[in-house]
Order: C-alpha cells, then structure tokens, then sequence
C-alpha cells in the first residue's frame, strides 16, 4: 500500500514544462499554469486494473489541459502533442507507482521514460529490452 504523501501526490496532474508554454492569454500573452485535479480515491494503486482506471485519468486531464478543454480566450499550444506527452510524463514520474510507469511503458519506450525524467525499475528495462529484441 502507498503511503498518504505518496496518495497526495497521485492526486493532482502538476503541468509544468521545462521549455514549452502551457498557454498564453491572448490580450495579456503572458503564461498561465494550468493544471488539473485528478483524484486516486477510490482506486488500490496496487491493483493492475486500478492503475488502468487512474492512468486513464491522467490520460484524460493531460488532453483537456494541453487542447481546448474548458478555457477561454486562451491560444491553442503549437505542439499539442508534445503538450500532453510531457504533462502525462510529470504526471508518471511525480506518482512513483511501479505499475504506473509498467502501464506507460506499455505505450512509449525506455528512452522517452528517460527524457522525461521518469524512473524505470531494472527488472521493468530488462523485461522491455527482452521484448524489443
């Protein structure tokens, strides 16, 4: 089971980049951090199925916050994508949840894991580095 501080963490999706603009307000073109809640409760983070559940909410946020989403009078990103795959990569690494990182991992390699500064188990990189040969 994960500690409170661990749960604390889980429950919000921070979405900071290192070098890309979230988004900026037209009349004002200034940066607005956005980020968006998303809660674990409810969920057993040591069971696959609700690992799925709650990686499926990050999935969720990471596209509302770095597309339209709800907002107003704000510029669409240039990079979008780019967008959501760094916000869903702080999500991962700010989490700490091994079965967390196994489910991205299932969808994006060793080597995007590493750029976003998400830690991957030794026996989760051998077992992908198995599989990829």
């Amino acid at each position: 089971m994960y500690s409170t501080k661990a749960l604390r963490i889980l429950s919000l999706l921070v979405l900071a980049t290192n070098t890309c603009t979230v988004f900026c307000a037209t009349a004002a073109a200034r940066e607005i951090p956005v980020a968006v809640h998303v809660s674990s409760r409810g969920l057993d983070l040591s069971q696959r199925s609700d690992v799925r559940t709650f990686y499926s909410r990050l999935q969720h946020a990471a596209h509302v916050v770095c597309t339209d989403g709800d907002k107003v009078a704000l510029e669409p990103l240039p990079d979008p994508l780019r967008c959501y795959e760094q916000a869903l990569g702080a999500a991962i690494r700010s989490a700490k949840v091994p079965l967390l990182t196994q489910i991205y991992l299932a969808t994006h390699t060793i080597q995007e894991a590493a750029a976003l500064g998400i830690e991957v188990p030794e026996h989760v990189a051998a077992m992908q580095t198995v599989s990829s040969n």
